[in-house]
C-alpha cells in the first residue's frame, strides 16, 4: 500500500491531538486516502524534553532536517506566532508539501502570499483550522456558498472568552476566579492575552475578511475591544447576555470590521451560545442567514479540522504524491 509521509511542525496540544488522531484512525484515512499515513517528523522546540511518540519518528529543532526527508507529502503546522513559521511554510512549499496549518496570527498575515505560493508550485494549503477549530467555516464558505454573496458575518470565534463570560455569568464568578478554571481545563493558556484581549478574534475574521471579500480591512481601523473592559456588576445583572462578538460587514468599497463584548437579547441569533462553543453567522444573498456551531477550543475539535483538511486535499488533489 502506498504511503503519505507526514511531519508535524509543534507538538503541543494541537500537534499531539493531531498525531493520537493519525495513529487511532489509520485503517479509517487508509479507506479515504488510499494510503497508509505515516508520521516521520516532529519538529519542537525542546529536544531534551520526552515525546510520546513512535522511536522512527525523526524528532528535531531543526526544519532543515525535516524538509530534507524525501517525497515527504505533507506538514501539519499548529505552531505559535507568525515568525519563523512562515518562513518554514514557504520553504516548505517550494519544496513540494502540502500545508495543514491551524495558526491563526501567521495565516492572517501571510495567508494571501502563501496561497499563491501553493498555486505556482501545485500545492494545497488547508487552513480549516485557523478560524474555529471544529466548526466548518472554511469549508462551507468556499464549497457549499459560492453562488451566494456574504453580506454580513458576526461570530463568536474565541471559545475562551466565551466560556469566561458564560461561567461569570450564570455563577456569579469574578474575571480572575472563572479565568484560572479555564487554564485549569485547558481552554485558556498560561498567558491568556490573545483570547481575552480579543487579539484570536481578531486575527480570525481578518481570515474570513479575505477569504470572503478578497481583502482585508486597515487593521488599524478595526475596533478592539476584549473581555476584561467589560464590568463584572454589568455581566451579572445585565437584562441581557454579553457576548464577545466580531463582525465584518462590506459597506459600499469599504471592509469594516469590529471586534468587542456588547450585549445580546434572546432574539439574537448568538444569544444561547454559551461555554467554549464557537459560532458564526453568514448573511447570504441567497440562502438568508447561516449559521454554523461547534467547539471552538480543543484539541480534538482542532485536530478534527486538521485532518478534514488532510481528507479533502489527498482524495481530490491529482499533485498528492502517494509514495
Amino acid at each position: 500500500m502506498p504511503i503519505i509521509k507526514a511531519a508535524l511542525l509543534g507538538l503541543g496540544t494541537v500537534g499531539a491531538g493531531v498525531y493520537e488522531v493519525i495513529r487511532n484512525q489509520q485503517e479509517k484515512l487508509k479507506e479515504l486516502v488510499g494510503a497508509k499515513v505515516q508520521v516521520v517528523a516532529v519538529l519542537i522546540q525542546d529536544t531534551d524534553k520526552e515525546r510520546e511518540v513512535e522511536k522512527d519518528v525523526l524528532v528535531t529543532n531543526n526544519i532543515q532536517e525535516i524538509l530534507a526527508i524525501p517525497d515527504l507529502d505533507v506538514i501539519f503546522e499548529s505552531i505559535v506566532g507568525a515568525e519563523p513559521t512562515n518562513r518554514y511554510l514557504d520553504e516548505a512549499i517550494e519544496y513540494g508539501c502540502h500545508i495543514i496549518t491551524a495558526n491563526k496570527e501567521m495565516f492572517a498575515k501571510h495567508g494571501e502570499a502563501l496561497l499563491e505560493k501553493a498555486l505556482e508550485n501545485d500545492v494545497q494549503i488547508g487552513f480549516e483550522a485557523t478560524v474555529a477549530a471544529g466548526v466548518p467555516v472554511i469549508r462551507t464558505i468556499q464549497q457549499q456558498l459560492q453562488l451566494n454573496k456574504i453580506g454580513r458575518v458576526q461570530a463568536l470565534l474565541n471559545g475562551t472568552s466565551n466560556f469566561i463570560l458564560t461561567e461569570m455569568r450564570k455563577k456569579q464568578l469574578p474575571f480572575a476566579k472563572v479565568l484560572k478554571t479555564a487554564q485549569s481545563l485547558g481552554f485558556a493558556e498560561a498567558d491568556p492575552t490573545n483570547d481575552v484581549e480579543g487579539i484570536d478574534a481578531f486575527y480570525k475574521i481578518m481570515i474570513l475578511s479575505q477569504l470572503i471579500y478578497g481583502e482585508q480591512p486597515e487593521w488599524n481601523t478595526v475596533e478592539l475591544k476584549g473581555i476584561a473592559s467589560v464590568p463584572e456588576d454589568k455581566i451579572y445583572h445585565s437584562d441581557g447576555r454579553y457576548k464577545h462578538i466580531a463582525e465584518l460587514e462590506k459597506v459600499g468599497d469599504r471592509i469594516q470590521a469590529t471586534v468587542r463584548p456588547i450585549i445580546v437579547d434572546e432574539q439574537h441569533p448568538l444569544y444561547s451560545v454559551e461555554g467554549v462553543d464557537n459560532a458564526v453567522v453568514l448573511e447570504t444573498s441567497l440562502a438568508g442567514a447561516i449559521m454554523i456551531q461547534g467547539p471552538g477550543a480543543g484539541s480534538k475539535p482542532t485536530a478534527s479540522a486538521m485532518l478534514e483538511d488532510f481528507i479533502h486535499i489527498f482524495q481530490d488533489s491529482k499533485a498528492a504524491v502517494l509514495s
